[in-house]
């Protein structure tokens, strides 16, 4: 696996670090907006969450930028 930092509540591995150094400074913001808003809200909007069905605990983080759209998988340990 690769190295881990923690983000308050939030883990982040190594690859999603990777993937979120190359993105564009505005989509970085989002990235962190959202990110904030999924560990301080009770219940975060499925336009920035969303449970993906048929899975048992794996989400998709939404971020929309302009007409791009970013997904990253997530889930709780």
């Amino acid at each position: 696996m690769g190295e881990i930092e923690n983000s308050g509540n939030i883990i982040l591995q190594k690859y999603y670090l990777e993937f979120f150094n190359k993105l564009k400074p505005e989509v970085k913001r989002k990235f962190n907006w959202t990110l904030q808003l999924i560990a301080t809200l009770d219940y975060v909007p499925e336009k920035y969450f969303k449970h993906i069905s048929g899975s048992t605990g794996l989400f998709e983080i939404r971020v929309e930028v302009g007409s791009d759209i970013y997904r990253v998988f997530s889930f709780f340990d």
